[in-house]
């Protein structure tokens, strides 16, 4: 579970990017954060997963404070950032194991995790390989393999499918239901408002900082009283503001 209560964020003192924000996700449940470039979706995030701290209110992971537990919070999710331009020089493999260090994953069962999500994404015979040399796509894959190679509760991904193949894809889409169908939570911000679509229990869309939705596609489409998809309601919406 996730909750965001009273958080707010600004920057120079002036620049509001993320107003007073209630937000609570459940287990159980995939949740898609929607916004426009700019509207305070990674804001929000860095404040969920501690990276930046709120001017105000609290952030919870499962229960545990990120202020007052930061470490405990921390261990309970995986972590997904926007861009997949990290430890350039390890092999696959060595950043698979490091991962698996910081969360103490036991050799026995890191091997095995790492044998599955490999073939699961298609990049056995690449983990001997330097991420320096990888596609855009395959270091978004080995990212997503060290997010998920501690079994984490929660799941925060930021943009987790921009540079990935059709099938791979499809791969992290499936294994983001069942994730959340085994009791657990996936929160993940996307552009792709056809995903969110189809893929989301509820999804929350944010504009200037300010939630202006959340709830159930089918909740949005009643409010609004019309049958549109999800990308022109969320256009309709924004565009108002």
């Amino acid at each position: 579970m996730i909750e965001l209560i009273g958080v707010s964020k600004s920057y120079n003192g002036s620049v509001q990017a993320v107003k007073t924000m209630d937000l609570t996700v459940p287990k159980g449940e995939i949740f898609g954060f929607l916004g426009h470039n700019g509207a305070g979706k990674t804001t929000t995030i860095k404040m969920m997963t501690g990276i930046i701290r709120p001017d105000t209110g609290q952030v919870r992971i499962n229960g545990k404070d990120m202020r007052e537990e930061p470490l405990e919070a921390k261990k309970q999710f995986g972590y997904v950032p926007d861009s997949p331009d990290l430890f350039l020089r390890l092999k696959g493999l060595e950043y698979l194991n490091f991962m698996a260090d910081m969360y103490e994953v036991e050799p026995e069962v890191r091997k095995k995790r790492i044998v599955k999500l490999a073939e699961r994404f298609e990049m056995t015979d690449a983990l001997g390989d330097t991420i320096h040399s990888y596609s855009h796509g395959m270091r978004q894959k080995i990212i997503i393999m060290g997010v998920l190679v501690h079994e984490p509760e929660v799941w925060i991904l930021d943009e987790p499918m921009t540079g990935l193949d059709p099938k791979s894809s499809f791969t992290l889409k499936e294994m983001m239901r069942e994730h959340a169908d085994n009791g657990r939570t996936v929160f993940f911000s996307t552009h792709v408002l056809e995903v969110a679509e189809k893929l989301c229990d509820r999804v929350a869309i944010i504009n200037k900082g300010e939630i202006l939705f959340c709830g159930t596609f089918a909740e949005m489409q009643q409010h609004f009283q019309s049958d549109a998809s999800l990308e022109k309601l969320f256009l309709e919406l924004t565009s108002h503001e």
